[in-house]
């Protein structure tokens, strides 16, 4: 009789990554990036185990917008008083803060669980190249497409 593998907390492997987004479409990076958080890019996925990998996302400042997001794209928060709403576009996300631009589009693509925010804590963004990260040894990995 066969059963289907169940992955067990204590037996995951995880490994760190390291993503240049360097002119890469802003959509297609962070659905890769939140496969690879998730574990789906491993043949012991469990949906309910958190069997992801750490991911570092370095160069976050040259992150490619296509079409006109950088202007029609609106990203929108409340403080919870009355007149409360702001809203900022992409195009200016990505001039001030482009670490947080990824982190929003990325927390987009995972769970809504506690699972998710847990898998989101294994992510790492950073502007610039440089990172603190270099006692992990990440692996390269190379955005497809």
């Amino acid at each position: 009789m066969r059963t289907t593998y169940m992955a067990k907390s204590g037996e995951v492997q995880r490994d760190w990554y390291v993503v240049d987004a360097t002119d890469v479409p802003l959509g297609r990076l962070s659905s890769e990036v939140a496969a690879i958080l998730r574990g789906k890019n491993k043949p012991t996925f469990t949906p309910h185990i958190d069997t992801g990998d750490f991911v570092i996302i370095i160069n976050a400042e040259k992150i490619a917008l296509t079409g006109n997001k950088a202007d029609g794209k609106i990203y929108y928060r409340h403080s919870g008083y009355a007149g409360g709403l702001k809203s900022i576009t992409a195009g200016e996300l990505r001039t001030n803060r482009p670490d947080r631009l990824l982190e929003l589009s990325i927390k987009g693509m995972l769970p809504k669980t506690t699972l998710g925010r847990k898998q989101f804590t294994k992510l790492n963004v950073y502007a610039g190249t440089e990172h603190p990260h270099a006692a992990q040894s990440p692996v390269e990995y190379k955005v497809r497409g």
